[in-house]
């Protein structure tokens, strides 16, 4: 069980874990960006280049030559610093390395904080598939703090809010209709925006206590990523990533109108979620003839079977339905209102 601490007092935090415990020494993993703002520089630190492009196994290579020169051992410690490609990357070297190492995660975007930090996936991503690679294997402790965020730019907290937009749809309607009114120009209340994280991330906790590895209602939280890894895939291999939390955004309304059509999931609801997703974030230009390729991403998705396309569906918020399996035409219908709906 992951130790989950809230706080915006983070300087504390972080060196009691970095300076406590049993461990013999303390390497530190940040992307070059991160990198700069740790001052002073701690003695053992590994940078990676910034960018999910650069969340390959080369990179996962060269963060293993580092922890090898530096005399990692498996009774030293990682701390990953950084957004979700820090703490994924990080955390399957450090979770590979010497057959595991401890790690800490310290996400610095909104995007972690809600979701690539908690719940014990790893990985990286291969061949133009997004973390095709990876382990389950939980960090020991994540400090979450909302002091990060005042620097990151309006698309990074609107990559993340995607995030606790899905937890909401998983779980309530008030929680999901408050969203909704959220205003991205406003400046951060950091005292409510931390107990906004605190609620969406146990969403997650809960329903990963009862499914660590994913082998039943884990896959609830696949809601929006099915169809959000294929449109990521797709901008990936155009050479023109989108971020993560945006491809959710379009793939949580992709997937509530499936929904709509397959299990009744309230034409409101869908409506709603599509005006505030073709509000607040850039459509993503694909045409009808981009469609086979998608489909053909979606059918090597991990969470779709034998060649299927299977989704987490719901027939309302907080009622979802895993292990959905939809059919091509059910796919191309739902792109085809999508592309109305968002105006391409």
């Amino acid at each position: 069980m992951q130790n989950l601490i809230f706080t915006n007092d983070v300087l504390p935090a972080i060196t009691r874990l970095a300076n406590g415990g049993d461990h013999n020494l303390t390497v530190w993993i940040a992307d070059v960006n991160t990198a700069r703002l740790i001052n002073p520089a701690p003695p053992r630190l590994i940078t990676i280049p910034d960018g999910d492009d650069n969340k390959t196994l080369g990179s996962v290579s060269r963060v293993w030559d580092e922890m090898e020169r530096m005399g990692v051992t498996r009774r030293s410690q990682v701390i990953n610093l950084g957004g979700g490609m820090v703490t994924d990357l990080g955390g399957f070297a450090a979770a590979t390395f010497k057959r595991g190492v401890r790690f800490i995660n310290v996400p610095t975007t909104l995007l972690g904080a809600v979701d690539a930090a908690v719940g014990g996936k790893t990985g990286f991503n291969y061949n133009g598939l997004k973390n095709e690679i990876g382990a389950f294997a939980p960090a020991s402790d994540v400090i979450i703090s909302t002091c990060f965020f005042d620097t990151l730019p309006v698309q990074e907290m609107k990559s993340g809010f995607a995030e606790v937009l899905k937890h909401a749809m998983l779980s309530d309607r008030n929680e999901f209709l408050h969203l909704l009114d959220h205003d991205f120009n406003a400046p951060i209340n950091h005292d409510d925006l931390l107990e906004r994280l605190r609620r969406s991330v146990q969403v997650k906790v809960d329903i990963v206590a009862r499914d660590p590895n994913e082998q039943g209602e884990r896959k609830a939280l696949n809601l929006g990523h099915t169809i959000g890894h294929a449109f990521e895939s797709l901008a990936m291999k155009r050479g023109k990533p989108v971020p993560h939390g945006y491809a959710v955004a379009w793939g949580l309304v992709t997937e509530a109108v499936l929904s709509h059509l397959l299990l009744k999931f309230p034409s409101e609801d869908v409506h709603l979620l599509g005006n505030f997703v073709r509000d607040n974030y850039r459509d993503f230009p694909f045409t009808c003839d981009d469609y086979e390729e998608l489909l053909e991403l979606m059918r090597h998705d991990k969470k779709s079977r034998d060649g299927e396309i299977t989704c987490t569906l719901l027939a309302a918020i907080g009622d979802y339905r895993i292990n959905q399996t939809v059919t091509p035409d059910d796919v191309t219908a739902a792109l085809d209102i999508l592309r109305d709906h968002l105006g391409m």
